[in-house]
């Protein structure tokens, strides 16, 4: 996408003949680092190319769509919600009491399995058999995370191969495949491993000895053999597309993999395994989204061979199994743009345009054309606050003596006075907001809160309540139609105080969504 970039930038004679752009994974608009690379693309290419866009993890494909219309001309939004191959999420459990580990549904009847809620009593209460998070001398918890060699022998057991085994460092995927040799993991046989020997040989043909001894090529193609491998970018090309080879032509059983394997590399599988679902993102670790997990899990299943793909979810002790049920069930991927003015994207422009023709062009972002409309709204809303102040500020009518006031009712200027004593008898700006600010500092989750006054009022549970800078008070809240609010000083007239109580679920997991 970069090359395309900057070959429409340069206005190359390469682009004369071009026709179709295909813009898979296009929801990677969203991504800080990529996303505004592809909407350069977008707005930039020349104006008889088309483009086709594919995601799997978009739930505004309309807005989407009429962005790119109004970019590009007409566009037709395509959505098909039937997934070509069946999902089956599963849960994986290891337990020390039992010879075999817990493998069971995540969703049952798109509902989550009542029957996994066992594993997170354990998880909390260790007393009760749970976390492996323990004091020094005190007994082991019931359940643990399966080892990756005990995965793979369950996957064997269950006709589960070839599978994706995702982790999230390259490092560890790398050990993960050479720990599963020393584990006695043979997952090939003779003619395979055969076979795995002749296309290793053919893409390392330009490397010398002496290369691949520095790259461990012997420890490399032992794993291989074995029907084990590693895939992340900080592998040599020619050690990667082996890889691939093997895996495509069903020689390789297992590759432990990086999130990059989900993203246009064709390399089908049986079934997925996720280790862990948060990963870094450069700065924090953070949890899977839902569009994420589904990019993931969307790598099982292979077209013509399987009448259903799995994804398998391993055990955690900090993580819920709500939230696991959370994002295997979510179908909501909204996509927003991370659209934002670049050092490189500023020269190209300087160099391209006159001023004005480069604002507008800035303007032509789909962050713009989602801020356009959400400012549609803010305009009616400040229509509505005008008309309203126009009625209070309207001219005086005369009453019935002259006085220019009603004498049966009060005229408007009695009206405004009593307005100005109000305004005036009420407490200054600051000192209100400090007010409410201690308000919602001293409430704890399971309050029950009033939003507004009168016919207005809207009751809210509390889930969490966090102090931002300058001593400002943001309560995250669930409304009783299940919407995810967060509320601070400015969404109330009066200092909020509890109105009932409830008792939170067990374990406590504010971010699951079910």
């Amino acid at each position: 996408t970069e090359v395309l970039r900057n070959m429409v930038y340069a206005g190359s004679s390469a682009l004369d003949g071009l026709r179709w752009v295909v813009l898979d994974e296009v929801h990677f608009l969203q991504d800080a680092y990529r996303g505004p690379v592809w909407e350069e693309v977008l707005i930039h290419a020349p104006a008889d190319v088309g483009f086709v866009c594919l995601s799997a993890t978009v739930s505004n494909a309309t807005e989407l769509g009429e962005w790119i219309g109004e970019l590009r001309g007409p566009t037709d939004t395509v959505v098909e919600h039937v997934r070509p191959i069946e999902l089956e999420s599963l849960y994986l459990v290891g337990d020390r009491t039992s010879e075999r580990d817990h493998l069971v549904p995540v969703l049952v009847d798109g509902h989550p399995n009542p029957e996994a809620a066992r594993f997170d009593v354990a998880r909390v209460h260790p007393q009760r058999g749970g976390s492996d998070r323990r004091r020094r001398g005190a007994p082991r918890g019931r359940f643990r995370t399966p080892r990756r060699h005990e995965v793979l022998d369950r996957l064997h057991d269950e006709g589960l191969l070839p599978a994706i085994y995702f982790i999230f460092s390259r490092a560890a995927c790398s050990d993960a495949a050479r720990q599963s040799l020393l584990a006695g993991v043979r997952l090939t046989e003779a003619s395979e491993r055969e076979q795995i020997r002749e296309i290793a040989e053919r893409r390392v043909v330009a490397l010398d000895d002496a290369d691949l001894d520095v790259l461990d090529y012997d420890g490399w193609l032992a794993t291989l053999e074995a029907g084990v491998a590693a895939h992340h970018a900080g592998m040599v090309p020619a050690f990667r597309e082996a890889v691939e080879d093997c895996f495509a032509a069903g020689l390789i059983k297992v590759v432990f993999a990086t999130e990059t394997l989900a993203l246009g590399i064709n390399m089908p599988a049986r079934s997925v395994v996720i280790e862990k679902l948060s990963k870094f993102n450069g700065e924090t670790h953070e949890f899977l989204s839902p569009a994420q997990f589904t990019q993931l899990t969307g790598r099982a299943g292979r077209r013509g061979i399987d009448d259903e793909g799995t994804a398998v979810v391993l055990w955690s002790p900090f993580v819920a199994f709500g939230q696991i049920a959370g994002l295997a069930g979510s179908r909501e991927f909204p996509l927003a743009s991370a659209f934002r003015p670049t050092y490189n994207m500023a020269a190209n422009l300087v160099r391209r345009y006159d001023r004005e023709t480069a604002h507008a062009i800035l303007g032509r972002s789909f962050a713009q054309f989602q801020a356009d409309r959400a400012a549609v709204h803010l305009r009616a809303r400040v229509d509505r606050i005008r008309a309203e102040l126009d009625l209070l500020g309207g001219p005086v009518e005369d009453g019935a003596d002259g006085s220019g006031e009603d004498a049966g009712s009060g005229g408007i200027r009695d009206y405004v006075a009593a307005l100005d004593a109000v305004a005036a008898s009420r407490p200054r700006a600051a000192d209100r907001r400090a007010a409410v600010d201690a308000g919602l500092a001293s409430l704890v989750p399971g309050d029950v809160i009033d939003r507004g006054a009168g016919s207005g009022r809207r009751s809210v549970l509390v889930l969490s309540v966090a102090s931002r800078r300058g001593g400002k008070v943001q309560v995250r809240a669930v409304t009783a139609q299940g919407a995810d609010v967060r509320l601070g000083a400015d969404d109330f007239d009066t200092v909020p105080a509890p109105i009932a109580r409830l008792e939170l679920p067990v374990p406590y997991a504010p971010s699951d969504a079910a």
